[in-house]
């Protein structure tokens, strides 16, 4: 009973260490972001720049392999970090990116027509008021 229990103590404590662990390569990877630049092109939560897709949602919607290639090999458009973050720092900056989760905010479709009470409100202009 006694082994048992301990299995579990320990089973507990290396969780916490993992959670933790975790937490600090995320914290580092949001470090890493900031530290080179990648908000001039992406933002995050509405801070940033447009040159590049917002990656608020990205942990949603791209695949941990997908993010870890973009970073390394870059693209037509962005530019590849594989020279100039170590293997640690593309890990870190992956798993930040991966916990990137918010939802999107759905799109607004602009209509050209004026609000109910304006056109009603030039009907009468236009009809009778002169």
């Amino acid at each position: 009973m006694r082994l048992r229990l301990a299995g579990f103590v320990l089973l507990g404590v290396g969780s916490a260490m993992a959670m933790a662990s975790s937490q600090s390569q995320r914290e580092h990877g949001a470090q890493v972001y900031a530290a080179n630049g990648c908000q001039h092109c992406h933002s995050i939560a509405n801070v940033g720049g447009h040159k590049g897709p917002d990656l608020s949602s990205v942990g949603r919607t791209a695949k941990k392999d997908a993010i870890h290639k973009q970073i390394v090999y870059g693209s037509k458009i962005m530019p590849a970090f594989g020279e100039i973050l170590s293997p640690a720092e593309v890990d870190d900056l992956v798993r930040y990116l991966r916990s990137c989760k918010a939802k999107p905010v759905p799109q607004v479709k602009a209509t050209t027509q004026a609000p109910p009470a304006a056109t009603a409100e030039r009907n009468a202009q236009a009809g009778g008021s002169e």
